[in-house]
């Protein structure tokens, strides 16, 4: 692929897209260092200022890294995952063929404050089950989730081996609570120190904080989960129609 000079679209945009394509063909593998951007203008016969238009895009949407007196790298495939379905992180990452992990960092009864209560629909001051979990992927540390559960929907669970088992899945199986549908809100944010130690990344590097209220067969809510997913490794995609 060749750079049209007489097209409508820019140069670095024409730029952007070759390289891309050589990353997605793995002619440039993850981890390794491209050219230098003396040498990706000599090639492209562009100026420094449209190279490093066509690079920050790249490195914007996580496809490169900059690392200083070093130069640029390919990074890690990101997960894309569809805005379409209810599932469960250790459903997603089966139906990618490959193995969920978890570590459970804290699990215990609680009193619901006056926020969380209302989130639920409990009474005030009824007991919740804090469920913390480190998310594996292979191995490798993914997201942080938090989940606040009614102890009247989940009798015993404190007993379960929670690890890298489906939370949903054992929702449907020994309660009987099938999620059906769910609110979701996604903010990119500098991540916190805490979450940033324990998915082995920069304090305040970009991840997506995630809120999800979970609603079952009969409209009541049996989850709240507050989420950190890594903004290296993750692209939540939406599918959009125009409503008719």
């Amino acid at each position: 692929m060749k750079l049209n000079r007489t097209s409508p679209i820019p140069l670095y945009a024409q730029i952007k897209e070759i390289l891309l394509e050589r990353i997605q063909k793995g002619e440039w593998e993850p981890g390794k260092c491209i050219p230098t951007e003396a040498e990706l203008c000599e090639s492209f016969g562009v100026s420094r200022i449209t190279l490093r238009s066509a690079l920050g895009e790249l490195v914007a949407e996580g496809y490169l890294e900059r690392i200083s007196g070093r130069g640029t790298f390919v990074t890690e495939p990101h997960v894309n995952q569809m805005l379409k379905q209810l599932t469960s992180f250790t459903e997603d990452t089966e139906r990618r063929g490959q193995r969920p992990g978890g570590i459970v960092l804290k699990l215990r009864t609680i009193q619901a404050n006056t926020e969380m209560a209302k989130k639920l629909n409990i009474p005030e001051e009824e007991k919740i089950i804090l469920l913390r979990r480190l998310r594996l992927t292979d191995n490798e540390p993914m997201a942080v989730e938090t989940a606040y559960l009614p102890t009247r929907y989940f009798p015993g669970l404190e007993e379960e081996e929670l690890g890298g088992r489906s939370l949903y899945q054992l929702m449907r199986e020994k309660y009987g609570l099938v999620p059906t549908r769910a609110i979701q809100q996604i903010t990119a944010v500098p991540c916190p120190s805490t979450e940033a130690g324990l998915l082995g990344i920069a304090k305040k590097s970009p991840v997506l904080h995630i809120y999800r209220t979970t609603f079952d067969q009969s409209e009541c809510v049996i989850e709240e989960v507050e989420s950190y997913y890594r903004g290296d490794k993750y692209i939540f995609q939406a599918e959009l129609a125009v409503e008719h």
